[in-house]
């Protein structure tokens, strides 16, 4: 079975050389895709010196910064386009732990989708402020209510699909980005009938580098998840 991990990035220069090596060694099946949006800081230039030592390890450049959203069908379409079987989401900044990706490919031989949840058992989140912490534990609380998409955690970017999942769900209609991208594309899965498994993550502030958080990410998940909720009544997701 093929895997890709697709990893954005943006101003990544800090961790993309330390977090790939990382990803490719725990399974065989793993190819890495980076997509950048043309970083300042030379990302993008560093990612193709790996890709041209490793054939394993693929990029796409943007021109701008154009959203984790955009970032992600790209990965996602390339994905499709060259018969990868599972394909993941992954941030570049170690909040997410590459030694949990064994886990997802145990969890989705049994499933569609895997969600990495920081609240399935607990809190499990490190480095945070309590007003972050509180802002994404709510924003889940209050996902699951507007929605009703039945799981912890909607808004983490820790993922990993099967490709029938990608290839159901039509990518042109996924406006969202951030938080509501990732709600986004799980409701959408999820109201086509594919089933979804949360397991268990640590979530760790990211080690270097500044957060792409922002005031517009949150404000368009809060009016979000009312236009899904919307269109799912009407039968159009």
């Amino acid at each position: 079975m093929k895997t890709l991990v697709i990893i954005p990035t943006y101003n990544e220069s800090e961790n993309i050389e330390r977090i790939v090596p990382e990803i490719l060694d725990k399974d065989q099946s793993i190819d890495v895709l980076i997509v950048d949006d043309n970083s300042p800081d030379g990302t993008g230039e560093l990612a193709d010196k790996m890709a041209e030592k490793n054939s394993k390890i693929f990029v796409i450049h943007r021109e701008k910064k154009s959203g984790l959203g955009t970032a992600y069908k790209a990965g996602f379409r390339y994905a499709i386009e060259n018969g990868y079987d599972y394909i993941f989401e992954m941030d570049a900044d170690f909040s997410h732990d590459p030694k949990c990706i064994p886990s997802f490919l145990e969890a989705i031989k049994e499933a569609d989708l895997v969600l990495g949840s920081r609240y399935i058992s607990g809190v499990n989140v490190i480095n945070w402020p309590m007003s972050r912490l509180l802002l994404s534990y709510y924003a889940n609380v209050y996902t699951r209510l507007v929605t009703g998409l039945p799981v912890k955690d909607a808004t983490g970017g820790f993922k990993c699909f099967r490709r029938k999942v990608l290839e159901s769900v039509d990518l042109d209609k996924v406006k969202s980005e951030g938080y509501s991208f990732q709600i986004e594309v799980s409701l959408r899965a999820w109201k086509k009938g594919f089933k979804i498994k949360e397991i268990p993550i640590v979530f760790e502030d990211r080690r270097e580098g500044r957060s792409k958080m922002s005031k517009k990410i949150v404000r368009e998940a809060v009016w979000m998840v009312w236009k899904l909720r919307l269109l799912s009544i009407l039968g159009r997701l």
